[in-house]
């Protein structure tokens, strides 16, 4: 049986908070439209499978220093289109520490034979940098774009 939009969507979130990034390019079509309007700095369209195995490889080490995450407060709006669905829905990242920070985020996914051929993924770039302990890349990054 053919995964749902909604099904398709739960995967891929809670596979990019547990890690598994090695499944996650699996989930898109061969050609896809992957587009990240809130990203800072300003990011290119993912238009390929390949393109999102290297979006979703992190960094040798990368994934070792991220804080814990998990997927909270899910609200998924099906729509008159059966392949498009607007899902709402928050990154709960945990600290070292163990304090605790949320990213909102809203997806607006079309996804056709089981595969996410067009997304458009609204995240809080602040939150998440912050989220991660990373803000000072950004705040490097936004240096780079104003110079």
């Amino acid at each position: 049986m053919t995964p749902s939009p909604r099904d398709v969507f739960l995967r891929l979130v809670h596979g990019v908070a547990d890690g598994n990034v090695e499944e996650l390019p699996g989930l898109y079509a061969e050609a896809t439209d992957v587009r990240h309007p809130m990203a800072t700095p300003e990011s290119e369209p993912l238009s390929s499978r390949r393109a999102l195995q290297e979006h979703f490889t992190p960094p040798p080490g990368g994934r070792e220093s991220l804080p814990r995450r998990r997927v909270v407060d899910v609200v998924v709006h099906e729509t008159a289109d059966p392949e498009v669905i607007v899902a709402e829905f928050a990154y709960e990242f945990t600290r070292p520490d163990g304090a605790t920070s949320k990213v909102p985020c809203v997806f607006v996914m079309r996804v056709r034979d089981g595969r996410i051929v067009e997304s458009r993924d609204c995240i809080d770039p602040i939150r998440t940098y912050t989220a991660r302990g990373d803000l000072g890349l950004l705040i490097t990054s936004l240096r780079k774009d104003a110079s």
